[in-house]
């Protein structure tokens, strides 16, 4: 059996869980996620944990044990506490604005982009370099942060670009003749 799947997820107490064969739903303060189950998994629940176990002994069956208790973990995680990512702009002139659900951003291009934001992620611009994506669903708003750092990866002779605010940028030394 995984290793991960044998400890159990805590639940805390504003977390509801349902579980039903083909899928187990997590609801809390921020939100409500569904995660589908396979065959091949059994999840449950142990007072206050959810206990993950393998139905059979194959390979997959070992392995897709571990992930979904990692999922379930990151699912009791985000509605109860929620995700944040951060971003940051390097480079003159590169700015974002949130308005509402649309993040505007000015790259250096000749137009701006503006991206929107999916349901259950929100965005905030505490000043004009820095961009705070939050949101319940780890995956989405991990998702969201690679395609706002996409418009403008961090190149490696400046470091100008969007980047993830714990990102190191290794800078390279330029040609010599």
């Amino acid at each position: 059996m995984s290793r991960v799947a044998k400890n159990p997820v805590a639940i805390p107490a504003k977390v509801e869980v349902v579980i039903s064969p083909a899928e187990i739903a997590v609801s809390g303060p921020l939100g409500k996620l569904n995660q589908a189950l396979s065959a091949d998994i059994s999840v449950t629940r142990d007072g206050e944990q959810l206990l993950v176990k393998a139905n059979n002994e194959t390979q997959h069956a070992r392995a897709m044990s571990g992930t979904v208790r990692a999922l379930l973990a990151n699912m009791v995680q985000g509605v109860s506490a929620g995700f944040t990512r951060k971003l940051t702009l390097i480079g003159v002139g590169y700015k974002a604005n949130a308005q509402g659900s649309t993040l505007n951003l000015e790259l250096g291009y000749s137009h701006p982009i503006n991206h929107k934001m999916p349901e259950g992620v929100t965005v905030q611009t505490p000043t004009p370099t820095e961009v705070v994506l939050t949101g319940a669903n780890k995956q989405v708003l991990g998702q969201v942060a690679a395609q706002i750092r996409g418009y403008r990866a961090p190149e490696p002779y400046k470091g100008k670009g969007v980047r993830y605010a714990d990102e190191v940028v290794v800078i390279k030394e330029t040609k010599k003749k």
